[in-house]
């Protein structure tokens, strides 16, 4: 694998490859070496390869030597992940842009890498009421004490007194930052971010040294949302980012909570908003808020079932074998994407459209939480 995470690298450092090309390279060549070593016009046959693209990709690889660059990049960044490693986020593989390079600083949790332990996203405007600061708090708290890894961006405000509250009651939390892992953004968050190294983790897909940018945070919003088993939105306004990170919840098939306010305040709108649309509503019952999020199943990393029985399987109709397989896997109980793709051993995207041609025959049903049963 050190070879092939080396590849990752260096297709990241090719301009006008982004991480759906990337996906793509992967699925077409099997591996990036494979991709990597490509003729020009094997690389032809990969969508979106135009004539222009393809020259500036010829040109750029050719100064690029993939194992040099990887022992060059540890140097300065010697914490990261590939894809191709097997302590990368399972989650973050779900997603259709999973980031190339996770770099990370702090305590590794490899339960929380393998879907394990539960992560639960929790995002907010950077000026919030006393009322969004009370609820924070308490979610925060009750999250950490049952068990939850609290994820969220590190900015001021919500981001802050989330990991704050989770800390002080003795659980986890994961930063995920739109700087370089070793660049404090904003410092006034010093000695937090110190806190988060000893009991948790930073990541960004960001190299050390990275400055803040203002196109590096929205883009950070999906890490936290591709991390989370579910995300809450504690205060946000209409043009909150918050709402950008519910946004790719949403997309990524994620639970999504928002806690209601006041129909004049403004820090309200976007969870307001997000209610109509219908995400969850966070309210007083937090016994029910967890349980909603602990009966999201997890994985067992050292024997791969659910914890959970499996109810007998009905008669199906002749199907592909790759549908049987998949079909094969399935149970009435709602079973989450990454073990489908672990337990068939398949590609995580012949799976999808696997998944998708059943649910159009009417053999499955899709759940929030990327979660799917068969009927």
């Amino acid at each position: 694998m050190i070879q092939e995470r080396a590849y990752w690298l260096a297709w990241s450092q090719i301009s006008g490859i982004g991480p759906i090309f990337l996906q793509r390279l992967n699925q077409h060549f099997g591996k990036l070496e494979t991709a990597w070593k490509a003729s020009p016009a094997e690389l032809r046959k990969v969508e979106g390869f135009g004539f222009q693209t393809l020259e500036k990709v010829v040109q750029q690889k050719s100064r690029l030597n993939p194992e040099q660059l990887l022992i060059q990049h540890q140097q300065i960044n010697p914490n990261f992940w590939t894809p191709a490693d097997a302590e990368y986020p399972q989650l973050l593989k779900e997603i259709p842009t999973p980031p190339a390079i996770l770099y990370y600083r702090g305590e590794v949790d490899l339960q929380e890498n393998a879907a394990q332990k539960p992560l639960v996203g929790i995002v907010g405007t950077r000026q919030p009421t006393e009322y969004g600061i009370k609820w924070t708090r308490q979610i925060s708290t009750a999250l950490a004490k049952n068990g939850f890894t609290v994820v969220s961006g590190m900015a001021a405000g919500i981001d802050t007194e989330s990991h704050t509250a989770a800390m002080k009651a003795g659980g986890r939390t994961i930063a995920v930052v739109g700087t370089g892992v070793d660049v404090i953004y904003p410092y006034k968050n010093k000695d937090l971010y110190k806190e988060i190294l000893k009991s948790g983790i930073v990541i960004s897909e960001y190299p050390a040294k990275t400055a803040p940018n203002r196109t590096h945070f929205p883009r950070r919003n999906r890490i936290i949302a591709g991390l989370s088993r579910a995300v809450l939105v504690m205060e946000a306004g209409e043009k909150s980012g918050a709402l950008i990170t519910a946004n790719y919840a949403n997309e990524f098939c994620r639970d999504v909570y928002a806690l209601p306010g006041r129909v004049d305040d403004e820090p309200s709108q976007g969870c307001l908003k997000l209610i109509s649309q219908g995400a969850g509503i966070i309210n007083q019952q937090l016994n029910e808020l967890l349980t909603m999020l602990g009966a999201i199943p997890q994985i067992d990393v050292e024997t791969p079932i659910v914890k959970f029985a499996s109810l007998s399987q009905p008669t199906q109709p002749q199907l592909e074998p790759e549908l049987q397989q998949v079909i094969n896997t399935l149970a009435v109980d709602a079973l989450p994407f990454d073990f489908i793709v672990q337990k068939t051993g398949m590609d995580a995207g012949l799976v999808s459209s696997s998944l998708l041609q059943l649910e159009l025959m009417g053999l499955v049903s899709q759940l929030p939480g990327m979660r799917y049963q068969k009927l």
